[in-house]
């Protein structure tokens, strides 16, 4: 994996990038961009020796930490069978007045690497490790704990993602992984969670505080639901409720992709410069669902000359990712108004920006869907889904990689609201691409001592974006949600749309006397 760079005035930012398999775009489902949208290099973790806890470093923090392993049974009705090391990376208090306690931060995807974010997790928490150490694990099947990752690198540009057999790959997938004799029916989030509690006990935590992001919430209410005696506070940010099979996500893509529109519309310099962007977007779909556009380009990263294979999927797909972002999302209005006029030179950026941005290991992220959320899609789903394309090609894929992943589905109980008096914060962001605010909503159904606060202005992963990293300071340090006040969370902190390639102007509200002049471009 490469730094690659995009100058500013090419209205870019710097993110990683790697050829990914095919079936990523289709098969991962929340795909989160835990750290500020950024993706984190492999961490430059140690040798370490099994049960003991060593001096490392990690990438982009310039401290000495403590890594360390376990080692646990993959299959814990087989004590004596094969066993795995679960990872672990601790962020020392400044001033430890809580030597028993630390912060759980669980890390998203489903199939994110939480050690590989250390540093964007110390940044978000750095009032917290005041008093605290943060505790980072790297679940099963991601980052150091027995990866379950397929490698297939490629040419993504002109690859077309519209014709991959995902059994194919799926098969290739899984035989490459199992071939060290890998369980992959081991790695739903049930085993995970006793991996986590093995670690806690093995560090000697009395009490854990826990920060579980988007797919990480789900852990965090399995953690709530199994083991709620070592907890004292909890925080859910970009919730998917244990009652909702993370596939209903296709509607929260379409809410997203309105609201962006909306949000155009409603802004003074950007109705100027694209007058016509809700029809600008329908009209570059309603071209590609004809056919893919193929035309040499050059790399926005490189500058070589390469074949650009612009399909619906990689269209869709990348303003899908780019809504995860404050910083990506901006460049969306002047993206979807050059491809409807022919120049696709923005897409492809943006394409190759966010083909692999969330570092998901895509076995273990098929091991939870598979076995925790594709026996949940309902025939109301199912139909809503035929409707909407990206929520239809999501659905397809994912029943032909499970088909061949057969992962075990977990009981109905699994899916029940978590009823709980652990003191807990839910944050939502209002314009959140992948778990609105309804999902927060439902998760808080039984959490009868909780706060849900939802951020206007914000995408995924709401104490990322806004002032929610000192409301789960507070939290964790008064132990109490009856005294937070989310008032911070309404401070405009939108980043302002991009009008063309090189400029940013100021968000301004349209007036009640609509000014649509011509196209600025």
């Amino acid at each position: 994996m490469a730094i690659r760079n995009l100058a500013p005035a090419q209205g870019l930012v710097n993110m990683l990038h790697s050829s990914v398999p095919a079936i990523v775009t289709a098969l991962t489902v929340l795909a989160v961009l835990t750290v500020a949208a950024l993706a984190a290099p492999k961490a430059n973790a140690p040798d370490i020796k099994l049960g003991e806890t060593h001096s490392c470093y990690l990438d982009d923090l310039d401290e000495n930490l403590r890594c360390g392993a376990i080692q646990v049974p993959e299959n814990p009705n087989k004590p004596e069978g094969r066993k795995i090391a679960i990872h672990y990376a601790i962020l020392p208090a400044i001033k430890n007045g809580h030597e028993k306690q630390a912060l759980l931060a669980i890390a998203g995807g489903p199939g994110q690497s939480a050690i590989e974010h250390a540093a964007g997790f110390n940044r978000m928490l750095t009032k917290v490790r005041q008093n605290r150490d943060i505790l980072l694990i790297d679940q099963r099947g991601t980052g150091q704990s027995n990866p379950l990752n397929c490698e297939n690198i490629g040419d993504i540009f002109a690859f077309d993602d519209e014709q991959v057999d995902f059994s194919a790959e799926t098969k290739d997938c899984l035989d490459k992984i199992t071939a060290d004799g890998t369980d992959v029916t081991q790695y739903g989030s049930v085993n995970a969670l006793n991996d986590f509690e093995a670690v806690r006990r093995h560090l000697g935590y009395d009490k854990l505080h826990l920060y579980g992001i988007s797919y990480g919430s789900r852990m965090a209410q399995l953690y709530m639901r199994h083991f709620p005696e070592p907890l004292l506070t909890v925080t859910l940010d970009g919730v998917v409720p244990m009652q909702q099979s993370v596939l209903a996500i296709g509607d929260a893509i379409e809410r997203a992709q309105s609201l962006l529109l909306t949000e155009c519309d409603a802004t003074l310099s950007c109705q100027q410069a694209f007058p016509n962007l809700t029809d600008d977007f329908a009209r570059l779909d309603a071209k590609l669902a004809q056919g893919a556009i193929i035309e040499q380009s050059r790399d926005p990263l490189t500058n070589e000359v390469i074949s650009f294979r612009l399909t619906r999927s990689k269209y869709l797909n990348s303003l899908r990712m780019a809504m995860y972002t404050p910083s990506l999302r901006a460049l969306l209005p002047h993206t979807i108004h050059q491809g409807a006029i022919g120049n696709y030179q923005p897409l492809l950026g943006l394409y190759g920006l966010t083909a692999d941005s969330t570092g998901i290991a895509l076995g273990m992220h098929s091991s939870v869907v598979c076995g925790e959320d594709l026996h949940r899609v309902t025939e109301t789903m199912r139909q809503s889904a035929k409707d909407s394309y990206s929520s239809r090609t999501m659905l397809e894929g994912l029943e032909a990689g499970c088909s061949v992943w057969q992962m075990p589905t977990e009981p109905e109980d699994f899916s029940q609201a978590i009823d709980s008096d652990i003191p807990t914060l839910l944050l939502s962001g209002e314009l959140d691409p992948a778990t609105p605010p309804s999902w927060g909503t439902l998760a808080q159904e039984k959490l009868s001592n909780s706060q849900h606060f939802v951020a206007p202005y914000a995408t995924h992963g709401v104490a990322y974006q806004s002032c929610a990293n000192d409301l789960i300071a507070k939290l964790v340090s008064t132990g109490s949600v009856k005294e937070i006040n989310g008032e911070c969370l309404n401070k405009d902190v939108r980043r302002s749309f991009y009008l063309n390639a090189n400029t940013v102007e100021p968000v301004t509200q349209v007036s009640s006397a609509t000014d649509t002049s011509k196209d600025e471009e």
